[in-house]
């Protein structure tokens, strides 16, 4: 198994470098040096110095990709491409181009924020999922399979934005059960999370319930499943035990590979509670056109969601031993 786990993680290296690589080529290429300066100064105040200045300043006046003006290997690491990309590789962001602040710092400071939301939402979101899913397998060809399915493509039919601004207009302006905007620290932060958590579980409940009782009817289908109950065994037995057990694979491809994204929070919630978190921080910069944040959240995102497919690939062998033997 330890095997197994190493080459996940080697393979996992050049996929990193080439994400760093074609990120930074993305931004430099299509948003050059000038466009940025032109867009932090403004156009008022725009001049040839000026934009020189800004580019002087921030450590974007040396060439793009090679510096012939230098031997060596500084023709390479006497580059935009390098000094911005290279510190990328050990997770060293720099500082933002308009405020100047310091991005890692930044990001400490918001994902908290962005866990005590996605937290809750992911791990009761799975135990709400799995449930209801269980159910309506273990009742299918029923009414209550029939009804469970309509109501999932409903709510999955339903817009997030629909449920954001109708569960900030019921609980926060009619009843006045909880703030719709806001954020604080330590025990006073449940109140402004409860709303968010309980919209995001509810957004999510649709598709994962779907989702879900799909695997389970497929593997109630199978032989092993008839062998079973052949055996005697009872259907609650049958489908919790053997159904749920064997099902795992999928699910935990669902689960695992989401696990990355509980740090990056949710775009829409936390720009619409107004809640600090590495979402809203995201908004705040493509908004403000701080491209060295962009391409740090872009990069960020990018590695998590490799760790999230190592994890899945790790998570696969603690499930079913033909892959940890293979």
């Amino acid at each position: 198994m330890l095997t197994y786990i190493i080459r996940r993680v080697l393979y996992a290296i050049p996929i990193i470098l080439g994400v760093n690589i074609l990120t930074a080529l993305l931004f430099f290429y299509v948003n050059t040096p000038d466009d940025m300066a032109r867009q932090i100064i403004g156009e008022k105040n725009i001049t040839p110095e000026a934009i020189e200045n800004w580019k002087r300043d921030h450590g974007y006046n040396l060439p793009l990709l090679l510096n012939t003006e230098e031997e060596g290997l500084s023709v390479v690491t006497q580059t935009i491409f390098f000094q911005r990309s290279a510190p990328l590789l050990w997770l060293d962001f720099g500082r933002s181009d308009r405020k100047n602040a310091d991005i890692n710092n930044e990001i400490r400071k918001r994902m908290w924020p962005s866990l005590a939301i996605a937290l809750p939402i992911f791990l009761i979101g799975i135990f709400v999922n799995l449930t209801f899913a269980m159910l309506v397998a273990f009742f299918r060809g029923t009414y209550l399979d029939l009804w469970g399915v309509i109501l999932c493509v409903v709510m999955m039919s339903v817009s997030t934005l629909f449920y954001i601004i109708g569960g900030q207009y019921v609980f926060g302006r009619v009843l006045k059960l909880f703030p719709i905007s806001g954020y604080d620290v330590g025990v006073h932060a449940a109140k402004f999370v409860v709303l968010p958590v309980v919209i995001g579980i509810i957004t999510a409940v649709g598709s994962g319930v779907r989702f879900y009782r799909t695997v389970f009817l497929e593997e109630i289908g199978k032989d092993y499943i008839r062998t079973a109950r052949a055996k005697g065994l009872s259907e609650t037995k049958v489908l919790f035990k053997h159904g749920l057990k064997n099902a795992m694979i999928p699910i935990l491809t669902s689960v695992v590979v989401s696990i990355p994204f509980l740090f990056y929070g949710s775009l829409l919630m936390e720009n619409f509670f107004a809640v600090p978190g590495l979402g809203s921080f995201t908004i705040e910069a493509i908004q403000a056109q701080d491209f060295a944040i962009v391409r740090s959240m872009v990069y960020l995102g990018s590695i998590l969601y490799i760790v999230g497919l190592i994890l899945t690939d790790i998570s696969y062998t603690l499930v079913d031993p033909r892959i940890r033997l293979e």
